[in-house]
């Protein structure tokens, strides 16, 4: 952490409150940090990656942020976390990103934060959502794409046939159990390199493992079908229709969503780039100082240039 990032987290006062929320009838569990001594603070919306919960180290890049004067809204998905819904860890993007159209309504109803300056910050899976969220939605004033997943095609052609052919079975094994009334046909989420799982790069899951909190409740499994849905998930696609400013933050060493799909999406974007030298988990620990403080400049810049505290 830098000096600067240091002090401000020492004289860091907020309010923390549970603030739910519904999408599609469900209770999604949301909670509402809110900076002492700011008046209508703009706030700074986030939600995890891919099978991820709110508590997955989120809790500390929500602190930064407050200690820069932002209030923060961070949810849980439908069947995650503190979340209702059936059947647990459903990883689908279209719900996912009603979730957060859900949670940006929400929050316009707020009356403790400037309603007008909001902005998006996902990771990983959901940093495609915040693209498609941002894209139907002109009133957003930024958007932090963190490591994100930006173009199903290309995971998919990372992943190789083999696994792709076996997380389709899998995928549909999962479907006819859906529609047979039974429970569903799961896959973990992260494992090792020769183990078959969501996601088995090296380091993945000892990366997820240092995120989860301790004692862990949570299961590190996926019912299949989110498989199928992976292929045609292209935020990609309409990357050009979000007309807020946009920072795109890649890891060069990251084996799970590459560098290379995250500067295109930038450059098709016109949008800010920024690479550091580290893989997809580091960002949530060691990492950490370097990707908020990135973070928390571009918000400065095009939520308010300058925080006051009374």
């Amino acid at each position: 952490m830098t000096n600067t990032g240091a002090r401000e987290l020492s004289r860091l006062r907020y309010a923390k409150n549970d603030a739910d929320f519904e999408s599609d009838g469900t209770r999604c569990a949301g909670w509402l940090y809110s900076p002492e001594g700011v008046a209508n603070p703009p706030v700074v919306l986030m939600a995890h990656g891919f099978a991820g919960e709110r508590t997955f180290g989120l809790p500390a890049v929500a602190e930064r942020f407050v200690a820069r004067g932002f209030a923060v809204f961070l949810f849980d998905y439908r069947n995650f976390g503190d979340s209702d819904g059936e059947p647990r860890n459903l990883v689908k993007p279209s719900r996912h990103v009603a979730d957060w159209e859900a949670a940006i309504d929400h929050v316009r109803g707020l009356d403790a934060v400037d309603r007008r300056k909001i902005a998006l910050w996902g990771t990983s899976y959901s940093g495609g959502h915040v693209i498609e969220a941002a894209a139907n939605d002109h009133r957003i004033a930024a958007v932090v794409a963190q490591i994100p997943f930006v173009d199903g095609r290309a995971v998919t052609r990372e992943a190789g046939v083999k696994k792709v052919l076996k997380g389709t079975i899998a995928g549909v094994r999962d479907l006819v159990r859906k529609y047979t009334f039974r429970s569903p046909y799961t896959v973990p989420v992260v494992g090792d390199p020769d183990e078959f799982a969501v996601m088995n790069a090296p380091g993945a899951k000892a990366g997820m493992e240092r995120i989860v909190p301790d004692p862990p409740t949570w299961e590190n499994e996926v019912p299949a079908r989110a498989f199928l849905d992976i292929p045609f998930y292209r935020p990609l696609s309409v990357v050009e229709e979000v007309t807020c400013p946009m920072l795109f933050l890649a890891g060069r060493d990251d084996d799970i969503l590459p560098a290379a799909s995250v500067e295109k999406a930038a450059e098709r974007a016109d949008a800010t780039y920024v690479e550091l030298p580290i893989g997809h988990f580091e960002v949530y620990d060691g990492a950490l100082a370097d990707a908020v403080g990135y973070e928390t400049a571009f918000l400065d810049r095009h939520l308010r240039e300058q925080v006051y505290f009374s």
